[in-house]
């Protein structure tokens, strides 16, 4: 699943990338149809979440943060132990799935 996951993340063209993370709410939709479409397709909620660290590592790796949440997260994320990312990544899924 992790090359499938850094695969799909990097074959995003540089328009779309730059759309989806310009604003937090767009970024925010976008995880959140990921998030429906993974749970459409049966993943579990550890799955779903093992999923949003990959992607949380991705970016944290090879994104520069465009706005203050995005650099929130960032600090949060590179701050956290392995456990502590975990639970971000199941708290990411909580919000996107409130929002």
């Amino acid at each position: 699943m992790k090359g499938k996951v850094q695969q799909e993340l990097s074959q995003i063209d540089v328009e779309k990338k730059d759309e989806i993370l310009e604003n937090f709410n767009k970024f925010k939709q976008y995880l959140s149809k990921k998030v429906e479409l993974g749970e459409n397709m049966g993943l579990s909620e550890e799955k779903l979440a093992k999923t949003t660290e990959l992607v949380a590592n991705y970016l944290a790796k090879h994104e520069e943060p465009r706005n203050r949440e995005e650099k929130m997260l960032m600090e949060l994320w590179n701050s956290g132990s392995k456990e502590g990312q975990h639970q971000l990544a199941h708290m990411l899924l909580e919000m996107v799935r409130k929002s």
